[in-house]
């Protein structure tokens, strides 16, 4: 399911997007949060950030991912820890070093 998840937002399948996510889930990032699918899916489509997967573990509803995100001018190795509920991502962080953005 993660994995499907990254891929839509890599092609900016946003309706997929939605659908992976339950209604009330939280995100949790470096720069800052956000509850809500819908809320989190209108800063995606202005981000517009590509993922490479590097690795990803299971454990039971937790999924961990080494990814590098292509943010534009400047690609950084991060990590996402997602927690699924449901079938749905119900909550994930996503923890990089900041420095090479600022």
């Amino acid at each position: 399911m993660v994995s499907d998840f990254i891929n839509a937002l890599n092609k900016e399948d946003f309706d997929t997007v939605r659908r992976q996510l339950a209604d009330d889930m939280t995100f949790e990032g470096v720069m800052g949060k956000r509850n809500g699918a819908d809320i989190y899916i209108e800063d995606m489509k202005k981000m517009k950030l590509k993922y490479n997967i590097r690795k990803m573990f299971v454990d039971d509803n937790e999924v961990s991912v080494w990814y590098d995100i292509n943010m534009g001018d400047k690609t950084i190795l991060a990590s996402g820890w997602y927690k699924l509920e449901d079938e749905k991502i119900k909550s994930f962080r996503v923890l990089f070093d900041p420095r090479p953005l600022l």
